[in-house]
């Protein structure tokens, strides 16, 4: 089995534990100016890391924003369809890398009629996100608590 099926392969059984990811595959930016922006957002909460991405200044920023919003949205679209439901507010970043693209080649011209190579290097950018495990509440449990405490609400004496 190849490097590429077996991350592959692992991905899969993560996003059926629960997990969801994005991906964005060459990005027009070098990896080492992503990883400069990914670093400062790995573990944190996806609210706090959208609030850092939103204002930072680097142009991989808006990049890796993009990637966190699907992941995001991946998730939410994957409470609908299960039976877990999910609080976007309890989701934070587990996994977040910066892997090199293939470089776009170009030749720029150079002294005495020869040309000089240009790499124009892209990069694969992937977030894996997952919720608190104390956010985490089957559907059907859910129900029955709020059944439980609406009843323990009406039952209750007021002072």
């Amino acid at each position: 089995m190849s490097e590429r099926s077996r991350i592959r392969a692992a991905r899969h059984a993560a996003e059926k534990k629960g997990v969801s990811s994005a991906i964005q595959r060459t990005t027009r930016q070098s990896p080492y100016k992503m990883r400069l922006v990914i670093d400062q957002i790995r573990g944190k909460d996806v609210n706090e890391a959208l609030g850092l991405l939103r204002f930072s200044k680097k142009h991989a920023a808006k990049q890796i924003e993009k990637v966190l919003n699907s992941a995001v949205a991946n998730a939410e679209f994957k409470s609908r369809e299960g039976t877990d439901s999910i609080d976007v507010d309890t989701l934070y970043i587990k996994h977040a890398i910066v892997n090199e693209g293939p470089a776009l080649r170009r030749f720029m011209p150079a002294a005495q009629g020869r040309a000089t190579p240009i790499r124009k290097r892209t990069s694969h950018v992937e977030i894996v996100l997952d919720a608190r495990e104390a956010a985490r509440v089957p559907r059907s449990a859910r129900s029955s608590e709020r059944s439980t405490t609406q009843a323990a609400r009406s039952s209750g004496s007021k002072r």
